[in-house]
């Protein structure tokens, strides 16, 4: 009863019509992210960024009102298996956004693809659904998961780094930063070391870089483990002397808690808060308005994805029930993304640009990443050869 007392209470906040109007009025959207734990600041990040894009929207897609029912997967497959099943079964959703985390997305792409419900990815983007088990029903409004952290290994390589320490967790995204970095990067991984996910004492592995003296770190540490990874490294006083390559590890969701342990460090990203557009811009400063933090990838994707569907909505005029009329319009990606230039693949995934940032301390105190440069321009990933559209 509270749970549901407490998703009533968040259709209210989202501006969502919560009145007596039949299921087949209303566009049902399920928001399956992670709510608890040390990685809950990623997944309310793409909560209230949607939630904003359901506001801007009038509560409204399509002429038709919106019902939003948010689950928090807890980051457990099994768990939250059972939580898109009741989104599917019980709520009758006819999208599916989220997850987090590739391992959880892992866990419910085949429950809701097989129901032929659309899942839209605001963050996770494994390599495994971006080849030849690319499907009709799954969207990214991310990126693949390689993209980002071959940014930081392109960067790595200009920036003639010789030697490098690799430091990810033991998971499928993890697996898939390491790939993605030694794509562009052709020097010498020093070690190459797999964390348990969900690791937030990393001394022994501090100690080893420290020995090794690489001429840069390579990590990929999102929520909880990467604010812990950032504070011991600044107090091993390994912060100015070896750089920090990194992405989802000093971002909008831990740059409160890692504060000034974090500034300089360098990320892989495909936005910035500072992104120079008028839609950016509008955004940045309405979310800060809404919730008092400043937004990051996650929120804009989360943003984007409702904008996403809203335009397929808009589309098929309201009829969901035309599964290839919608898998078209989808496909079509007819929005303006708050990261401007954004296209998808023959796969679902993004065609975008990418970005170095560097984290840096505002004049009101609070922190934020900044663009330092653009690495790779209109760039879509190596699986999508493998995909064969409309499978």
């Amino acid at each position: 009863m509270k749970q549901q007392l407490k998703l009533a209470g968040l259709a209210v906040l989202l501006g969502v019509a919560a009145g007596p109007a039949a299921a087949q009025e209303k566009v049902k959207i399920g928001v399956i992210v992670t709510l608890s734990g040390p990685a809950a600041a990623l997944g309310a990040q793409v909560r209230d960024g949607f939630a904003l894009a359901v506001k801007d929207l009038g509560g409204k897609m399509g002429g038709k009102d919106v019902e939003v029912v948010v689950a928090d997967d807890e980051l457990k497959p099994d768990g939250a298996v059972t939580k898109a099943k009741g989104l599917l079964e019980r709520d009758k959703v006819d999208f599916v956004v989220g997850p987090i985390f590739s391992n959880i997305l892992q866990a419910i792409h085949k429950p809701v693809t097989d129901s032929r419900t659309f899942l839209i990815s605001p963050n996770a983007g494994p390599s495994s659904y971006a080849g030849k088990e690319c499907s009709p029903f799954f969207y990214v409004t991310s990126y693949q998961n390689d993209q980002v952290h071959e940014i930081l290994g392109k960067v790595a390589q200009d920036r003639g780094y010789k030697r490098v320490y690799v430091l990810v967790p033991h998971y499928q995204a993890g697996k898939d930063s390491a790939a993605g970095f030694k794509l562009d990067y052709k020097g010498e991984i020093v070690e190459e070391s797999y964390m348990p996910l969900g690791t937030l004492d990393f001394q022994v592995e501090l100690t080893k870089i420290a020995s090794a003296k690489p001429d840069a770190v390579f990590t990929f540490m999102p929520g909880g483990m990467g604010v812990g990874l950032v504070k011991q490294y600044k107090q091993a006083g390994l912060a100015d002397k070896i750089p920090v390559l990194s992405a989802f590890t000093v971002d909008e969701s831990t740059l409160p808690a890692q504060q000034d342990a974090a500034v300089g460090m360098f990320g892989g990203a495909n936005w910035a808060p500072n992104l120079d557009n008028p839609q950016s811009k509008k955004f940045v400063t309405s979310y800060e308005g809404a919730y008092n933090n400043v937004p990051g990838t996650y929120a804009m994707q989360g943003y984007d994805a409702a904008m996403l569907i809203d335009s397929a909505v808009k589309a098929v005029k309201g009829d969901l029930g035309n599964k290839d009329a919608v898998a078209a319009a989808l496909k079509k990606a007819d929005f303006t993304s708050l990261r401007g230039d954004f296209k998808f693949n023959t796969n679902g995934y993004p065609i975008q640009n990418f970005y170095l940032t560097k984290v840096a301390k505002r004049p009101d105190g609070k922190f934020q990443t900044e663009i330092v440069e653009k690495v790779f321009e209109n760039y879509g990933d190596r699986y999508a050869r493998d995909c064969t559209p409309g499978k």
